[in-house]
């Protein structure tokens, strides 16, 4: 069975699914800054993260969430 095969066959509600988990690389991309800099936010607790297994994953709404609290730190203009 190849792999197209395999989409094919899985249900439409299944490929329509938003991911619940992020890479630490889809999270920086999410932020448009680099690993290295995804990895120093998560270090120091801004960006929320768990490990899965070995894994380090990013909640799906955690750069929005870190975006929100960045705002709202920011001094009225």
């Amino acid at each position: 069975m190849s792999i197209a095969s395999v989409e094919l066959t899985r249900p439409a509600e299944a490929r329509n699914l938003a991911p619940v988990l992020l890479t630490v690389e889809e999270a920086a991309r999410c932020l448009r800054v680099g690993r290295t800099t995804c990895f120093a936010l998560i270090r120091s607790g801004e960006l929320e993260s768990l490990m899965v297994g070995g894994l380090r994953r990013v909640p799906a709404d955690a750069p929005a969430a870190y975006l929100a609290r960045r705002r709202a730190e920011r001094p009225a203009a």
